[in-house]
């Protein structure tokens, strides 16, 4: 299977509605192994968080998946997958697996089993790779890797429930929100994922999903760069493997409009697949109906408040790099609290205008 054509790409995005999402963690969940890991799997939460997504008029979820998950326990994973999937899809949402991840920022390696406690007031504290990036380092562990991408894709390459395939989350990036000091890229991580991201592509494409590729382009530089805003060798190949074409922008509408100018000239369809941090401009009240209006797909990050702390901030010195202002008044990511009570109810209203899903919420009385 070779990469999509322009034309059939279009033709997939225009069958389909605008595609306005999250990314998704249930509350109770500290980081994906703990979302995915048998003793933890909570369905209840899961189904009671997505129904309030359909409410606020979501259509699409990413969600990671964990091969730790695959290797300790592969029919457990690939059942506790169709089961998200079924429950999201009983409430009109479709589903983005991704496959790999290199966000790291806990600092920690992932381990299968019991996950600790958040540490208090810091965002994201607990949240681990897949599959590690010492494993991604691991030449040796490459076949099992590869098998993963293989049976996880082959169990549901003619799902009508996928979305599309986001092949490896951020590819490279070495940030640990545990320091004082942020290096994005070490030079041996960087070759490696280079490598498996590409060598993912290569195996997805032998069992020829109905469902498109695609890995973002999340590498940006600071706005007094003169750099292209993709620039790595990275996101170079992303951009060309992807059917689709990804990214990840927080920044402020500014920025993004630069951003969808470049990527534009690719002609193939657009999602941003991370956005939304109140603290650095942005934000739902301005980018979202941006975003709609140039027709260009959205995933922001997270939904209701809880054990991974995202409403909390980033680390102090990275929000001013993006412009932003340090405020732990506001929140930084998720809309809604654990009672699923939203924190800006216009928030709300703005997603349900841009979804066409208003009038629906307005007959079941929800404002």
């Amino acid at each position: 299977m070779d990469r999509w054509s322009e034309k059939d790409a279009k033709d997939w995005w225009q069958a389909r509605p605008w595609v306005c999402g999250f990314n998704f963690l249930p509350s109770t969940a500290v980081n994906f192994i703990e979302m995915w890991h048998g003793d933890t799997f909570d369905m209840p939460t899961i189904e009671r968080e997505l129904g309030w997504a359909a409410e606020v008029g979501f259509n699409a979820i990413r969600v990671n998946l964990p091969f730790l998950g695959w290797r300790n326990d592969r029919d457990g994973l690939l059942d506790r997958l169709d089961r998200l999937m079924g429950a999201a899809s009983d409430r009109g949402i479709n589903t983005v697996p991704c496959l790999f991840d290199d966000c790291g920022f806990g600092g920690e390696e992932p381990v299968w089993g019991p996950q600790p406690d958040p540490l208090p007031g810091i965002h994201n504290s607990r949240a681990v790779a897949s599959p590690g990036r010492s494993s991604v380092l691991d030449q040796g562990l490459r076949p099992s890797l590869e098998a993963y991408v293989h049976d996880v894709i082959s169990a549901f390459c003619k799902d009508p429930r996928v979305l599309f395939w986001d092949l490896y989350n951020e590819p490279g990036n070495r940030m640990d929100f545990d320091k004082t000091e942020y290096s994005q890229f070490d030079a041996e991580l960087e070759k490696h994922a280079l490598s498996l991201m590409e060598t993912s592509f290569a195996v997805a494409r032998d069992i020829g999903p109905e469902a498109p590729l695609s890995v973002a382009a999340w590498t940006t530089p600071l706005p007094d760069s003169d750099a292209h805003p993709y620039q790595t060798e990275i996101d170079r190949s992303a951009l060309l493997h992807s059917d689709i074409i990804t990214f990840h922008a927080y920044w402020n509408r500014k920025r993004v409009t630069q951003f969808i100018d470049y990527l534009e000239v690719l002609n193939r369809p657009i999602m941003c697949t991370e956005w939304m941090a109140r603290q650095i401009d942005s934000r739902i009240s301005d980018q979202l109906e941006l975003f709609h209006n140039r027709n260009v797909g959205c995933f922001q990050w997270g939904l209701v408040k809880g054990r991974t702390q995202t409403w909390l901030p980033w680390p102090d010195d990275l929000v001013r790099a993006h412009g932003g202002r340090v405020d732990r008044g506001i929140w930084f990511h998720d809309l809604l609290d654990e009672t699923g009570a939203p924190y800006d109810p216009t928030e709300i209203q703005t997603i349900r205008f841009l979804t066409g899903t208003s009038e629906q919420a307005a007959r079941k009385g929800l404002g």
